[in-house]
């Protein structure tokens, strides 16, 4: 519909369509043969993505503790404490 309001013809227009849209299962193949590699080192990737998002959720989304010269120390302190309380929430069950 874009091609077409900017003044393109309607089958260069559909051929547009469709050849934006070749590129999808070939990405959906090389995603499907590449999460085999990827099966192993799921756990870690995962956990560096929950932990890159804490990170920005505590730096972005809590003004307070990224205000001031030392606005790393309550990103840290944060980090520490939820360190300690997976580790406890995992050690007492």
């Amino acid at each position: 519909m874009p091609l077409r309001s900017e003044g393109m013809g309607k089958a260069k227009a559909f051929a547009g369509g469709v050849l934006s849209g070749v590129v999808e299962p070939v990405g959906a193949l090389l995603t499907i043969l590449a999460a085999g590699l990827v099966i192993p080192a799921l756990p870690y990737l995962l956990s560096f993505a929950a932990g890159a998002m804490l990170y920005v959720v505590v730096e972005e989304l809590i003004p307070e503790m990224s205000q001031g010269k030392h606005s790393n120390v309550g990103a840290l302190t944060f980090a520490l404490g939820f360190t300690l309380m997976m580790a406890l929430d995992v050690a007492l069950g």
